[in-house]
């Protein structure tokens, strides 16, 4: 536009200057063009600095024009004071007149268009209306060039969001399959191997809760900037999920990203500073190959996966994906599936055994158990199905589930005349559920059960899993007037002092001692030790993994309140529970106890 004012016009120069709102309110010259190319007239114009602020040296054509908004027309540079700064300059140059028209962008002067002669009488009114339609049509032009600018950024914005992760600023998932997927062509191509290593941190949940949010994404950010110092030329690495790192290595097999791996976990198995703590977090890894282990993206990546969770379950450093793992996880889909079905369908069983006591050798009730038999697996595992609960979100239902069915054989027990407590278990996550007191509640009153015929058993593990939390679970269970058990007492790591606290009336020695005992002296000292402590803090003590005669002799030389196991009976479906107390109580059940 300057150009065509000058080559066009005729004029000596035109100029296009900006009106900045910093401190000096600056009014830069963005683009200039003059009538003849002299070198000092250049230089000028290259190193003029120019204000619109409303001082001695912002009087002149130009910020006039910005601050009123108004075109200042056939100002004189001989003979106006505002211009006097620039008059020796003019006169070399041999500049006469000059006019300001002000580039207006909506309601706001963005900046100016100054246009020079040597005429003192140039810019009459034909030009001058002439001059600031060019005028307008400039400032339109820079708003639209502007808003094409804008656009662009905000373009390359939402481009950049969509492939990077905005926390560690490494390419995310998204780009990381793009990359590797032109990497396998790449590889099939050249007939070549390519390594996906997918590392994870191991506990980071935990670290999470503990330290907070802003420490557990200054970890990560550590992490990924550790990894991204280590890549080499062709090697890539991106963030795919919490403290989660995919990392592509093209032309490496299984055995070169086995010691790969072993190298990154080690070197990360450091202490790493955050937030001014010294922080050790394990890092493990899952290995999968092009093209041994897949042909696609997709499916390295999954694989991958799968390989670290085997990692983290086995508690090693990595792991390299093999078939077996991909028809695990498919079985335990498809028994998450049945399970879930199970449990709308009410197709669990609830087990029970026998808990005796052993001075009296009398019935003391029994512990309730959850069984499910697979249409076609048949029994499945207890352990195994309780797993799947707990980490596909359906342990809530299942616990609802076993509650229910619990309440309602106490109603037919005591219907029929068995006046026997039954026990029920729950898990960390029952004592994090907002809404179980209330389920209680209403099971309490549909069911009329009174408090006796019901106890609760919570592991000890579950209590430490998140001490305070537990603490009030437990004591708002205990205002039910529910009797409640410390089961697999032993194992974990809780203290004295916050065992003290509990609201609790027994505990239950873990089994692994009581099956021990016969044949370890360390086992035998650890269960007497524990029935000392349960009956100094007034609790009733009951021994799990009853499963001979000579450990049920050393529990009743011990003092031992209360014993469960295969030695007194196996757990059985809860309603033969009542058939089988009435042949125990008439002697005629065969169980090796005289």
């Amino acid at each position: 536009m300057c150009r065509v004012i000058v080559n066009e016009g005729g004029y000596r120069l035109a100029y296009v200057a900006y009106a900045q709102h910093d401190e000096q309110k600056s009014l830069p010259i963005m683009a200039y063009a003059i009538q003849r190319d002299i070198p000092e007239e250049r230089d000028f114009f290259d190193h003029l600095q120019l204000t619109w602020a409303d001082v001695e040296l912002g009087q002149h054509a130009p910020a006039i024009a910005v601050r009123s908004g108004e075109p200042c027309i056939g100002r004189s540079l001989l003979t106006d004071p505002g211009l006097a700064p620039w008059r020796e300059v003019a006169i070399r140059l041999e500049y006469s007149s000059l006019s300001a028209f002000p580039l207006h962008i909506e309601d706001d002067t963005m900046g100016v268009l100054l246009i020079a002669d040597s005429d003192p009488d140039a810019f009459d009114e034909a030009e001058v209306k002439l001059l600031g339609e060019l005028a307008d049509d400039l400032a339109y032009g820079i708003n639209n060039l502007r808003s094409r600018i804008k656009r662009h950024e905000a373009e390359e914005r939402i481009a950049h969001m969509a492939l990077y992760d905005p926390l560690t600023e490494l390419p995310n998932r998204t780009l990381f399959r793009s990359r590797l997927q032109s990497a396998i062509a790449d590889g099939r191509q050249k007939h070549r191997p390519l390594a996906v290593l997918l590392l994870g941190a191991m506990h980071f949940h935990e670290i999470s809760d503990t330290l907070g949010y802003q420490q557990a994404d200054l970890l990560t950010c550590s992490f990924a900037h550790q990894l991204e110092s280590r890549l080499r030329e062709g090697q890539f690495a991106a963030c795919v999920g919490e403290a989660e790192f995919a990392l592509l290595y093209p032309d490496m097999d299984v055995s070169l990203a086995v010691r790969t791996a072993h190298e990154l976990v080690r070197e990360f198995s450091s202490p790493v500073e955050v937030g001014g703590l010294s922080i050790s977090v394990g890092l493990c890894a899952g290995i999968a190959a092009f093209p041994g282990h897949g042909a696609d993206a997709d499916a390295l990546i999954r694989r991958a996966r799968m390989a670290m969770f085997e990692a983290k379950r086995r508690g090693s450093d990595s792991a390299v994906f093999t078939p077996e793992l991909e028809q695990q996880r498919t079985n335990r889909l498809a028994l998450m599936i049945d399970l879930r079905r199970a449990i709308e369908q009410k197709a669990l069983m609830l087990y029970c055994q026998p808990k005796i006591d052993l001075a009296t050798k009398r019935i003391r009730g029994a512990e309730g158990l959850v069984r499910w038999q697979h249409p076609s697996q048949g029994m499945i595992p207890t352990e195994e199905f309780v797993r799947i609960a707990e980490t596909s979100g359906l342990i809530t239902p299942l616990t609802y589930h076993v509650l229910e069915a619990a309440f309602q054989q106490i109603y037919a027990w005591h219907d029929s005349g068995l006046d026997q407590p039954l026990s029920v278990n729950l898990s960390a996550r029952d004592l994090r559920d907002p809404a179980l007191i209330d389920k209680l509640k209403n099971l309490f009153s549909t069911w009329g059960t009174a408090p006796e015929w019901i106890q609760f058993e919570l592991t000890e593990s579950a209590l430490m899993e998140d001490p305070v939390g537990a603490l009030d679970a437990i004591h708002r269970i205990k205002a039910l007037g529910v009797e409640l058990f410390i089961d697999d007492f032993g194992i974990g790591y809780s203290s004295l002092s916050y065992l003290h606290k509990l609201p609790v009336d027994a505990i239950k020695i873990d089994q692994s001692f009581v099956i021990a005992m016969p044949d370890s002296a360390v086992s035998a000292a650890i269960v007497e030790s524990t029935i000392e402590l349960g009956h100094r803090l007034d609790l009733e003590v009951v021994a799990e993994g009853v499963e001979t005669e000579s450990a049920w002799n050393q529990l009743v030389a011990l003092g031992c309140d209360t014993g469960q196991g295969y030695y007194m009976a196996k757990p059985m479906p809860a309603d033969q529970l009542r058939d089988w107390q009435m042949q125990y109580d008439a002697g005629i059940v065969t169980y090796r106890i005289h």
